[in-house]
């Protein structure tokens, strides 16, 4: 039996302090077949395309500036393996990452196989209570055919990311995409495996203000995710009831805080009544991720600021795409 050609895709924009060690774990994987590595520049101002040009296994594709999505499309049109893998530049794929993933596709009605996360920045104690609370989502909340893939770790068939039309490019930065298309592939009969032990270390936040930041882009494009999808606003197999309950807490809590501003006694209710319990509830779900008590305070103040951050990145997106929709409608009704 042969084994089937491989792409790699990895999209890259600003990569040059990862994509050196992102390419290096994707040449030393112990699959035996043709693996067929491309690296698709998204417009980089750094040494990315200095670094990526050293490798004279890897192809290399530069385009203008357009977002992760678009960069994925153009890296799977290069191709020509049968099953195209995607990971990202800030990822470091594990020796068996390929092989691994290969062995989901056990029937033809699975057409994604989609892998976990490693860690690849331990020193950082952020990064480390991140990847716990990742790490505890996938080993108790994802079944073995989820509803959605990350873009970070996942195989499709070639043929079936062709006739699903690849990501949708509308989406300008990496969030959101993945759900998308995943979601395009079940719609047409497809079957995701989860892979949980194919695994690639990934560099997660070391600092709150950045990794908030990023929050804030998950919940802006999720907006537009659900307004695509809005059978999924109900949450897919990563989320739980918490983070759907945290919005309506999150816009309570800020509600609750405006009004105590004119009355002391609402304070003292703000206070006792939805702050401490909210915040409360965070420390409780941090200590079940990572069982340990100064950690789960830690985190837990983390996870109630991100609740904040996914929520205002929410309400902004609701309000832009909203603007957007009616604003097309109205120039088709003028035309």
């Amino acid at each position: 039996m042969g084994y089937p050609k491989v792409s790699v895709v990895i999209p890259a924009f600003n990569a040059q302090q990862t994509i050196v060690h992102a390419i290096q774990a994707v040449l030393a994987q112990t699959y035996p077949g043709d693996i067929e590595v491309i690296v698709v520049d998204d417009g980089s101002t750094d040494r990315t395309a200095e670094i990526v040009q050293s490798f004279r296994e890897v192809k290399y594709v530069r385009q203008d500036n357009a977002g992760p999505a678009s960069a994925r499309n153009k890296g799977s049109s290069v191709g020509r393996g049968q099953f195209i893998f995607f990971t990202d530049s800030d990822c470091i794929a594990h020796r068996n990452w390929i092989e691994k993933i290969l062995k989901g596709f056990t029937d033809d009605q699975i057409s994604v196989v989609c892998g976990s996360y490693g860690i690849a920045n331990p020193q950082s104690m952020l990064a480390r209570l991140i990847h716990r609370e990742i790490l505890y989502r996938h080993q108790f909340l994802m079944p073995r055919f989820p509803k959605a893939f990350g873009s970070y770790n996942f195989c499709v068939r070639r043929s079936v990311f062709a006739e699903a039309g690849g990501f949708d490019e509308t989406y300008r930065r990496a969030s959101g995409e993945d759900n998308d298309l995943s979601y395009r592939i079940l719609k047409k009969g497809g079957r995701i495996y989860f892979a949980k032990d194919a695994l690639v270390d990934h560099y997660h936040p070391t600092a709150i203000r950045k990794y908030l930041k990023e929050q804030f882009r998950h919940g802006y494009w999720r907006a537009k995710m659900y307004w695509d999808h809005p059978g999924m606003a109900r949450g897919d197999d990563y989320t739980f009831w918490k983070d759907i309950v945290e919005v309506p807490l999150s816009l309570l809590t800020c509600a609750a805080l405006v009004l105590s501003l004119f009355q002391v006694w609402l304070f003292k209710l703000f206070i006792f009544i939805i702050l401490i319990p909210f915040l409360f509830l965070e420390v409780i779900f941090a200590f079940v991720m990572v069982r340990a008590i100064g950690a789960s305070f830690y985190f837990g103040s983390v996870m109630f600021l991100r609740s904040f951050a996914r929520t205002f990145g929410l309400s902004t997106g609701i309000m832009v795409f909203c603007y957007k929709k009616i604003s097309q409608k109205e120039s088709k009704k003028s035309e």
